[in-house]
């Protein structure tokens, strides 16, 4: 594929050496178009700009009318304007600090007789590579932007695609619920009446998690305070909620993923609906529900000040808050345990605001 010939624009009102400028680089593969005055050669560089024809100037200094520092400003302030050598007979090296500093290229000292030629020469071959280097790295910088400025319109439509996800999960979760509460309300039976209680606690405990996500500015993570706060109220809402009215939670602010939110809340559901069923056999009582921070653990404890290891077994028991218990202990990697101090029941639960890499979890008394 052949290249195109570059071009150069010499501004400069000396015919003669204009002359020998033309000579001179056209040897060397360039073809010049001359311009004998400032004015002249902003004309071309103006006409030739949306063609692009016109790939670098040499510049004189000392011209009628626009000398070239004057002639130079106003290149520079056309758009796309090509490179500019600035070219003179003066050895005031000021000059070529003025120069530099408003934009030119590269700078040299000319003469009459065209001996400068080979030096602009290699100016001009290293005013394009310059000029093609700022071309790319601009060109790099653009594609960058476009791509930050693609990745935070894709970030933000997943945002809200994630958000409407979990409010639409979170409603279907919600009339689950309350399909199971109507049904438990209607039941007959009070074995079937408790298993819908405590199914729907558990629909409860997951529809928490995607309205607490749907409403909150963090995706990614619940602020358990809130969700057990939320949680406990739906428990006091629920078909023993007469029950309930000493029903009480004290939590820090703590942050954790969905997932485990999900696990630390249907646990809470679990041993809470355990405490109001056998804790106070003759009637309701205090259950607490706490939740802090240990160092890098973090303490969920569900206390009741009932009758404790003096329960009956109950012999309708299935066995299910118990395996239900322990299956979202390990998810946690938590260890649960009963506090043998307490007068009443006191199960603490111990685990980290992070997965830890592998571990086991014990499993506590549920019903």
């Amino acid at each position: 594929m052949n290249q195109r010939t570059p071009t150069l624009l010499y501004i400069d009102d000396d015919e003669a050496l204009a002359h020998l400028v033309d000579r001179g680089l056209t040897r060397r593969g360039y073809k010049v178009i001359h311009a004998a005055s400032g004015e002249e050669g902003l004309e071309r560089i103006r006409s030739a700009a949306s063609q692009g024809c016109i790939d670098v100037v040499a510049l004189d200094q000392y011209m009628p009318g626009l000398d070239g520092l004057e002639t130079l400003e106003q290149i520079m302030a056309i758009p796309d304007a090509p490179p500019v050598v600035f070219v003179t007979a003066s050895q005031d090296s000021s000059i070529a600090v003025t120069a530099l500093k408003a934009g030119a290229a590269d700078y040299l000292v000319k003469d009459v007789k065209g001996d400068f030629i080979p030096l602009l020469h290699v100016a001009a071959e290293g005013a394009l590579r310059q000029a093609e280097l700022q071309r790319a790295r601009e060109e790099a910088e653009a594609e960058i932007h476009a791509s930050r400025d693609r990745y935070a319109a894709l970030a933000a439509e997943r945002e809200l695609l994630l958000r409407e996800v979990n409010h639409r999960v979170g409603n279907s979760l919600q009339i689950i619920a309350s399909l199971l509460h109507l049904q438990a309300s209607s039941a007959a039976q009070d074995e079937v009446k408790a298993a819908l209680t405590n199914a729907m606690g558990r629909v409860a405990a997951v529809a928490q998690v995607h309205r607490r996500l749907y409403t909150s500015q963090d995706l990614k993570s619940v602020v358990l305070n809130q969700y057990l706060d939320s949680l406990l109220e739906d428990l006091r809402r629920s078909a023993e909620g007469n029950r309930m009215s000493r029903l009480t939670v004290k939590a820090e602010p703590i942050e954790i993923d969905p997932d485990r939110a999900v696990a630390v809340g249907i646990i809470v559901n679990e041993l809470v609906m355990n405490a109001v069923k056998y804790a106070y056999p003759d009637g309701a009582g205090p259950i607490h529900v706490e939740l802090i921070s240990n160092g890098d653990d973090l303490l969920l404890s569900i206390t009741d000040n009932g009758v404790g290891d003096n329960v009956k077994a109950d012999p309708r028991s299935t066995g299910m808050g118990q395996r239900i218990v322990a299956a979202m202990a390990s998810k946690l990697d938590a260890t649960v345990e009963r506090d043998p101090a307490h007068s009443g029941t006191r199960i603490i639960l111990r685990f980290r605001s992070t997965p830890a890499a592998s571990g086991k979890a014990s499993s506590a008394a549920a019903g």
